[in-house]
Formats: C-alpha cells, structure tokens, sequence
C-alpha cells in the first residue's frame, strides 16, 4: 500500500503557473468515457455520464447495489469525467414548484429592500442570487425544506462523494434572458483563491481539496441549451495544476471552443466535482428566467476537533503583538502568532452582510488583527472591530 493517493505519483511538491502546459491538460481532457465502466448509467453524453433517476430509485432498496451505486458514482468524480446528471433526480416536481415560490418570495424581498447581491464569477447585479437559500428556506417554509431535501437522489450522491454526515449549503442562482455567461473556473476551496494564494498551498492540498466538497445544481426550471445551462469541460478535474491554470488565456480559450452543455428539465440535478473547469452560461432566451438551486455539500471532516473563541485569543494576544513589533521583532514571527489565534480563513460566512471586498473571499479575521498590528490600534478600536466583524458573518436573526 502507498503511503499517498495514487494520483500524487511524479507531481512536485508545489505546483506553479510554470506547470500549466496546455499540451498536458489536452492529454488528461481528451479522456473518452467509456459506458461499459459505469453500468448504471443509462447514457454517455458527449462525455457526460447520465443516469435515470427513476431507475436509480429502484435499487435504493437493495443493500448490495445500493453499495455498488456508491462506488460507480464516487469513481465518475474522481477518474471519469467529474460529472453525473441525473434526469428525474426529483420524482414528483411539485415540490421544486414550491420550493421554486419561496425563492422568488425571497428574490422580491431583496429587490425591496434594495440589495444588490454580487455574484462571484459574474457582474453583481447581472443575476439574482439568494445566499444562504437552504437556511432562508428551512425559516420560511418548513414543510417545503423537508420535503426537498428528503430526497433519495441528493443523498445518494452526498454520500457517495463524502461518506456520512456532510453538510448542505446552497445559494440559488438566476441568470436573467441576456445574462452573461460566468467565466470558467475551478470551485471552492482553492478556486475562490488568487494564484499568488493558490501557489502556497502544496501540491497534496492541491489534488485532495476536491475530495472536501461536492457541487451541484438543481433545475428549477426547463433549462434548453440557449437558456444557458452550466458549461462544463468533462474529466478536467484529473489535471494537477489546474486550480493555477484556469486563469490562464490559453486555458480559457480551450474551454470556450470545447465545453460542453446538456440540457436539463425541471426536476433533473447534476453534479461535479469542484476542481473540474465549469462555468453558468450566457443566457440567450428572450423569457427563459433560468432558475438553479446551487447545492455545496461539505465533508463532515472540514472542521477542527475543538471549539474555539478566536475573537477572545485575538483580543488577548493583540498586546503582545504590539510588544513584540516594538522589540523588533521580524514579520514572520509576528505572522506565525496571527496564524496560531486568528482565524485565517474566510469561510463560513453570511455573504449577505460579509461579501467579498476585493477577489473572491471577503476579509479574514486574521486582516483585520493583520492590519491592527501593522496600524497600531489601540485593543478598544480592535475590539470593536473584530465585534462587527464577526456580527456580519452571523445569519440574520428572524
């Protein structure tokens, strides 16, 4: 047995822009899927794995086929194309019609209230957005929430990406007839990172980030092809450097000239794997408001053993901080105690209150006590901060 994943044989300790060879990723997107290796499936097309939702159900009942389900999917994610779409993912669609009503009561109200939501990979204000949308739903209609999200087929996929006890979050997303389409990218985690952040990250982090989260969307709506459903470049998400990569002209250009987009109909579902180059496409309908329920499921592990109050420790240790900026010492000392009590990363937060100020992730904790220090603040005004800081990453109360 090997002491790493099979998938980290020959790549380098850290990944750079350098490693981005448009004639490797063409040897890894050039896969071809072949059907006889996922018997579940009811299609390939063009490359994408579908499957009948109906039929899938049917085995649900069976321990075994249940367990070899499991595995086919988890293998489409990580070696086959990064992509499954299930047709009939939601049986009766009545429920999606409900639920579909209370995101557009939702919509309504921000419109209102006058917010304009951003959008993370397109221009704020171009689509409707509703963040936090499975929190929003559960407060507002109960009874819709359990129905929804009782379904087999979301399960099903949850568990066969990230084993039991993940965590649901989804952001509905509009795109409007003449919307834009998003630019292509890799997703959450290390997508929502510039480069310069991404190269720090060592190439294990790199080829295992993926295996934290699962992405997925549900239409809400009929979603032909000029209506913009998701682009997708399938078996993507097998290439090392790509979260380095996507940026890049040359890649970007590939994927204009390449993608792929299947219709959906109301009721159908896909999901991917996020490190696979994907994007929402230009909307060219004239009355087509394209409706999707974006579904980020989260690992049960992307969370620390203990609960801590890094607000507290921050306050804390901002004295010492001052200390010892005035006794000299180096930045990377005064870097490693931010590291130790602060918390450094800008997720989970309530992209309502908290968007992102400038690229893709709003500001850390670890800026703000960062900036203090530098600054030199006195510990009321950090205080004070760190206080509305992280009242915005709270949910509104209701």
């Amino acid at each position: 047995m090997t002491a790493l994943p099979p998938a980290l044989a020959g790549t380098p300790a850290w990944l750079t822009e350098d490693d981005c060879r448009l004639e490797d990723f063409l040897a890894v997107v050039d896969s071809v899927t072949d059907p006889a290796d996922y018997p579940y499936a009811a299609a390939v097309e063009r490359n994408v794995l579908v499957y009948d939702g109906d039929r899938l159900r049917d085995h649900l009942g069976s321990p075994d086929r249940r367990r070899e389900l499991l595995a086919e999917l988890a293998r489409a994610l990580m070696d086959g194309p990064g992509l499954v779409v299930f047709e009939r993912a939601f049986a009766d669609t009545s429920v999606v019609d409900r639920a579909t009503e209370a995101f557009r009561a939702l919509i309504a109200d921000q419109h209102a209230a006058g917010a304009a939501v951003g959008d993370h990979f397109a221009r704020p204000g171009a689509n409707d957005r509703v963040w936090n949308a499975a929190e929003k739903l559960a407060v507002a209609d109960p009874a819709v929430f359990a129905e929804y999200y009782a379904n087999e087929i979301v399960a099903l996929i949850s568990t066969a990406w990230l084993g039991p006890g993940y965590q649901i979050t989804s952001q509905v997303n509009v795109v409007n007839p003449g919307g834009a389409a998003q630019d292509p990218h890799r997703d959450y985690h290390l997508g929502f990172l510039s480069n310069e952040q991404v190269g720090r990250f060592p190439a294990h982090v790199h080829l295992l980030s993926p295996a934290l989260t699962l992405q997925g969307a549900v239409a809400h709506c009929d979603m032909p092809v000029e209506s913009g459903p998701t682009m997708y470049l399938p078996h993507s998400q097998k290439y090392a450097p790509g979260y380095l990569a996507w940026r890049l002209p040359e890649f970007r250009d590939h994927f204009e000239r390449n993608h792929v987009q299947l219709p959906l109909a109301k009721g159908d579902a896909a999901f991917f794997n996020p490190a696979l180059f994907h994007g929402a496409g230009h909307n060219r309908s004239a009355d087509i408001r394209r409706m999707a329920n974006l579904l980020q499921i989260s690992s049960a592990f992307g969370r620390a053993m203990e609960s801590v109050d890094r607000e507290r420790m921050c306050n804390a240790v901002y004295p010492e901080l001052l200390r010892l900026k005035a006794s000299g010492a180096s930045e990377d000392t005064l870097e490693n105690v931010i590291a130790a009590c602060a918390e450094g990363y800008a997720f989970p937060t309530n992209l309502d209150r908290d968007p992102p100020v400038d690229g893709l992730a709003p500001r850390t904790q670890a800026d703000l006590l960062r900036r203090a220090v530098a600054e030199e603040w006195d510990p009321r005004t950090l205080r004070e901060r760190l206080t509305a800081h992280g009242e915005r990453r709270r949910t509104e109360e209701v």
